[in-house]
């Protein structure tokens, strides 16, 4: 039996669907999606529309009830990533995340950032081998963050400028988000 273009292309359509609407096949498909979309490298904002950081009060908490200040990245290049586990764009990228952090966890300070609980958490970080620390947000996030999807992440120079402020999934351990930070520790 031929099948015409049309047909079988609605065909797959159809089956691309129901594969979405099934939960156990859903998210798979979707963090594939991502993967896809992830291999775009984050850009510098334009100088002339860098936001800088008013004051850097916000307070925060690690899987074992340690506080941290964010005072204390103050001068120092940051990179801040709002996450969570059930997210198929914050899935995708975090294996760009966990080699960027592998590489320049001694240069630059990452704080990553969930809402869920320390269970959740650590049980997705043990599954997946990612060995960064996980924050929970104790005070407001800074007014410069204004996080209202997920994954966000941001890169702060020394001086407190937001030099990038990416919402999706992204490639973070491309050359040139390496060169850039490159550029901002030296």
């Amino acid at each position: 039996m031929n099948m015409s273009k049309s047909r079988r292309n609605n065909l797959i359509f159809l089956i691309v669907i129901v594969l979405l609407i099934i939960p156990q096949t859903r998210q798979p498909i979707q963090v594939l999606l991502h993967k896809g979309i992830a291999l775009i490298s984050p850009v510098s904002i334009n100088k002339n529309k860098q936001t800088v950081l008013e004051h850097y009060d916000w307070k925060l908490i690690d899987e074992n009830s340690v506080p941290f200040n964010f005072k204390n990245t103050k001068g120092k290049v940051v990179f801040v990533n709002f996450w969570a586990t059930w997210c198929p764009p914050c899935k995708a990228e975090m294996p760009s995340i966990q080699e960027l952090y592998n590489d320049y966890n001694d240069k630059i300070e990452f704080v990553f950032v969930s809402d869920e609980s320390s269970e959740i958490i650590n049980q997705f970080l043990k599954t997946n081998n990612y060995n960064f620390k996980v924050y929970s947000s104790v005070s407001h996030y800074l007014e410069a963050f204004n996080v209202t999807s997920i994954p966000r992440t941001f890169l702060i120079d020394k001086e407190g400028k937001i030099i990038i402020d990416k919402v999706g999934a992204a490639n973070w351990n491309s050359k040139s988000i390496r060169n850039t930070i490159d550029k901002l520790l030296h």
